[in-house]
């Protein structure tokens, strides 16, 4: 089976670069929310996008008015998934909520349908057996922003297929991607080892070793790391990475992911980075 239509689920930061990428990168995509308003909002956002490729000459005149013809949006979840041949889900790291849309995705797709998260901390194996293929479930870990960053983290679950994963690294690769493969377990490699490095620089700061443009330097020029792990949790959102550092907390068990007070109390603040205008650092944009 070759992969031509996607749909992806959500329309938060994640879904709708995604969905941009897809249409981009030559496949059909409906993109999918509850709520039409946030479906438009997704759709000029990932407009933007296409704007910002333009300006900087990533992406040509041509492919984006092709791009705009292959987007679809949809707020009906049957309608939305019924011709699918991957489905790609990008809500909120809910395991319940994860569960309830995976069954749906198998009771109104199309036998042999695709499913898979793009959730970057919980298990791939958990989610699929809300369903009764398992074996069509994989994980696809894509990073913000999604039409910049180079790399999806492919994860296998227990019953994953070889074809399911063949499949979700043609369509990766097709959006330009390069891949590694993962086992299931818990943060994978990618969130595990970055919520090691942030959990470590947020008491830094909080101890006062140093100031955060100092930390983030200290990455970026000494270890040749694009940007700070502050910065970059502003980015992600305080709240994504609170999340993410409770669940492997949980799951693992050693302090090294056992959330800092410092994140805590900016979350309980509001202050969750970029998309509050507040967080290690301050945003006027």
């Amino acid at each position: 089976m070759s992969i031509q239509r996607i749909t992806v689920i959500g329309t938060g930061t994640m879904g709708n670069g995604i969905a941009g990428q897809g249409a981009i990168s030559g496949f059909d995509v409906t993109l999918f929310d509850i709520d039409s308003k946030r479906v438009e909002v997704a759709l000029k956002q990932i407009e933007q996008t296409y704007e910002k490729g333009l300006k900087r000459q990533k992406v040509s005149e041509e492919s984006v008015v092709a791009a705009r013809k292959r987007l679809s949006p949809q707020s009906d979840l049957a309608r939305a998934v019924e011709n699918a041949d991957l489905i790609v889900e990008a809500v909120p790291e809910n395991m319940a909520l994860k569960k309830k849309l995976f069954a749906s995705f198998e009771a109104h797709g199309k036998a042999g349908v695709i499913l898979a998260s793009n959730t970057s901390s919980l298990s791939i194996t958990e989610i699929a057996s809300a369903t009764e293929h398992p074996e069509n479930v994989a994980g696809m870990h894509f990073f913000n922003p999604v039409a910049v960053m180079p790399l999806v983290e492919l994860v296998r679950g227990e019953y994953t297929s070889t074809e399911s994963m063949t499949q979700v690294r043609n369509v990766a690769e097709q959006m330009g991607k390069s891949c590694i493969e993962v086992n299931d377990s818990p943060g994978f490699a990618t969130s595990r080892l970055g919520i090691a490095l942030g959990n470590e620089a947020m008491r830094m700061f909080e101890e006062g070793v140093a100031s955060a443009e100092d930390i983030d330097k200290a990455m970026a020029l000494g270890y040749r790391h694009p940007i700070g792990p502050l910065a970059l949790t502003d980015l992600v959102g305080l709240d994504v990475r609170l999340a993410i550092s409770e669940h492997l907390y949980r799951e693992i068990g050693t302090d090294t992911f056992r959330p800092p007070r410092v994140l805590r109390r900016m979350v309980r603040a509001g202050k969750l980075g970029r998309k509050s205008g507040r967080g290690f650092y301050t945003y006027d944009d």
